[in-house]
């Protein structure tokens, strides 16, 4: 039984650590406000013929160590302008075993039991899916001055990306602090510039 979660737009503040040192920084920095260590799998799909991809959406099924231990996500129409990322994005929860069964073999993702499949079957007219391979990515959440903050270390076959994410509806409000608290304490960062998975299809690092 899966739970859903209906179409939204993320919104979220995305700052890139330029190496593993301003990394270790941040997670010393933000020790006392750590929640959790989520380890994630990143996988990717597209239609057999790119019928996402043409439209500049994208297919995720992520596999994590921590609940939801697996969930098919559908993103949409990427903007990430000045370190703010605004993505649409509708989201489910998926059996792991399902989710396994699909990853190994996307064409069983015709026939799963998912809301979100669905819409990407009948609104994308996919008739057959393609595996594009993925990333796995450490995530360190932190509950910070009433910001939820989400570090990230990012390991592609190419190399590793490090980055903080907070998602708010006030994400100018959240960079300024983000900002502030990272100058005040020497630590080189920028904004980010592609997403994650741009990355991962670039095949190298930004």
């Amino acid at each position: 039984m899966s739970h859903t979660s209906k179409a939204l737009m993320e919104v979220e503040v995305k700052l890139r650590l330029p190496d593993a040192a301003a990394h270790g920084q941040v997670t010393a920095l933000l020790a006392p406000f750590h929640l959790g260590t989520h380890r994630q799998e990143n996988l990717f799909f597209d239609g057999s013929k790119s019928e996402l991809s043409a439209r500049r959406a994208v297919l995720r099924l992520r596999f994590s160590d921590r609940s939801p231990l697996c969930a098919v996500t559908l993103k949409a129409k990427a903007v990430l302008v000045d370190g703010v990322s605004r993505v649409e994005e509708d989201e489910e929860e998926m059996d792991p075993a399902v989710g396994r069964e699909c990853a190994a073999e996307p064409e069983k993702m015709m026939a799963a039991e998912s809301r979100v499949l669905r819409r990407v079957r009948e609104e994308f007219g996919v008739l057959g899916f393609v595996g594009m391979g993925g990333f796995g990515n450490v995530r360190d959440v932190y509950d910070w001055k009433g910001l939820k903050l989400e570090v990230d270390e990012t390991r592609y076959e190419f190399g590793t990306c490090y980055e903080i994410e907070c998602e708010s509806a006030d994400p100018d409000g959240a960079k300024e602090k983000l900002e502030e608290f990272l100058k005040e304490n020497g630590v080189r960062y920028s904004y980010s510039e592609v997403s994650k998975f741009a990355t991962f299809r670039a095949g190298k690092l930004p």
